[in-house]
């Protein structure tokens, strides 16, 4: 299973070969380039999931590269690699729209798994900002508005109440644990009890099933969490 195109931008072929070897060994599609003007023509003609790009290169340097790659493909993930360890740096390639920074030395199968999770983080992004509604069975999911209709009627539902919709919506069919819907709705430094997840989810069954005791859709994944199913066939 191809896991995506990569770009490898290092003009030290030792390193260069030891990140290809990993990279397709871990399933990627790999092109190389050893300097800035065939990293750039590649970035144009290839359709590319990431760019690992090194700053010390014989024509022009990576914080250029990056700019340029970030004016023409604005969404592309890029990943800088340096052997400069400065903070500055650091904030200079983040700030120029890179999505990570790794120092040499580095260990190859590390830099395998910030590439999965930039790509993992930047896919979740995009997917985000596509649909202007949400819609799946009876329910109608408006993000400007921030309304849920179900058969057309408009349901009132709380800030809490709404979010855990559109999450739900966006994972439909997918179990999700209490911990991830704390995580997601209530935040990372939420330290209030973890059963208010439970009595927002009984107060959003109220609202959008006909039988909140014996749910249609938003139902219980028994010693996991909940999960949100089209209709009642499913699950």
């Amino acid at each position: 299973m191809n896991e995506g195109k990569i770009l490898v931008v290092e003009d030290e072929i030792p390193i260069r070969k030891l990140i290809l070897f990993n990279l397709q060994r871990s399933n990627f599609e790999v092109l190389e380039a050893g300097e800035g003007k065939t990293a750039l023509k590649l970035a144009k003609e290839e359709d590319l999931s990431l760019v690992v790009l090194d700053i010390m290169l014989p024509d022009m340097d990576g914080f250029e590269i990056c700019t340029r790659l970030r004016e023409k493909q604005p969404d592309l993930p890029i990943i800088i690699l340096s052997a400069r360890g400065q903070d500055m740096e650091k904030i200079m390639g983040l700030e120029l729209g890179a999505d990570d920074y790794i120092v040499k030395p580095f260990n190859p199968l590390e830099l395998v798994a910030r590439i999965r999770t930039v790509l993992r983080r930047t896919s979740r992004a995009s997917q985000k900002i596509q649909p202007d509604k949400i819609k799946t069975g009876p329910f109608v999911l408006e993000l400007k508005s921030q309304r849920v209709y179900k058969k057309g009627q408009l349901l009132k539902l709380t800030v809490r109440e709404f979010e855990l919709m559109k999450l739900f919506l966006e994972r439909l069919n997918e179990p999700v644990t209490r911990d991830e819907l704390l995580d997601e709705i209530w935040g990372l430094n939420y330290f209030g009890d973890p059963k208010t997840v439970d009595v927002n989810i009984r107060r959003l069954r109220e609202k959008i099933e006909e039988d909140p005791s014996n749910p249609t859709f938003l139902k219980t994944v028994w010693g996991f969490g909940y999960a949100f199913y089209e209709s009642e066939s499913e699950g």
